[in-house]
């Protein structure tokens, strides 16, 4: 994979997040600097409370660092206004999370075009067959108009990917996305969720205690107490 800074799509610098008041205040991060680049997956590991989720949080500008520097596409997000963040998650960001959270009244078809409407790129047509198009590329092709409560848990999961690709992001961040799966549906929704992301040249950026797809991404960042480790 090309190594260029070009390549680089998400980076941040120096981040440090508290949480808590008082003397119940927690340092959760202290001075995580990273980077992701395009075509590559990197698993995020490491014990519960190190700090895995709370960076992936202020990576996708769910939540603001207390100090540091988050920069999506050279451009300097980190202390936007909310109306600019939500505009950036919106284009250049895709979240796949442990539980699905589909819309259960809604078709997987809608579920995966809601996040083409909030954008508003294409008119009506144009979301359904690009809808129609990734739900084919997931295996549920036979299954767009199925309602998300008919689906099994994990074909809600693979519909869940298909909605995080359904803007085209640059970027994919996914928060234990195979934690609430059997092995079987685990291997088949990462292998799925990798091909389509390193396809269409996505940074994908994970967060998983399973230590065999920990190893099957490009690279392995252990995190503990706040902090990157070397292996």
């Amino acid at each position: 994979m090309a190594t260029n800074t070009n390549s680089i799509v998400l980076r941040c610098e120096n981040l440090h997040r508290y949480l808590g008041e008082g003397e119940g205040r927690v340092h959760v991060l202290r001075g995580v600097s990273f980077e992701a680049r395009r075509g590559q997956v990197t698993a995020i590991v490491g014990p519960s409370g190190c700090g895995k989720s709370t960076l992936l949080y202020l990576l996708g500008l769910l939540d603001q660092p207390n100090d540091g520097s988050i920069w999506i596409s050279e451009q300097l997000m980190s202390n936007s206004s909310d109306l600019d963040r939500t505009a950036a998650r919106c284009e250049h960001i895709g979240f796949v999370f442990q539980f699905h959270f589909l819309m259960q009244e809604f078709s997987a078809l809608d579920n995966v075009m809601m996040p083409m409407r909030k954008l508003g790129r294409l008119d009506e047509g144009q979301m359904a067959d690009r809808a129609r198009m990734l739900l084919g590329e997931v295996g549920l092709g036979d299954k767009t108009h199925r309602l998300a409560t008919q689906l099994s848990g994990g074909e809600q999961q693979r519909v869940a990917v298909a909605r995080a690709l359904a803007n085209q992001p640059s970027i994919i961040l996914a928060d234990e996305p195979t934690g609430n799966l059997d092995v079987k549906n685990s291997a088949l929704v990462f292998d799925l969720l990798t091909k389509l992301a390193k396809e269409n040249g996505q940074a994908v950026v994970l967060v998983t205690h399973n230590p065999d797809i920990a190893e099957r991404c490009d690279e392995t960042k252990p995190m503990r107490d706040g902090e990157f480790v070397r292996k």
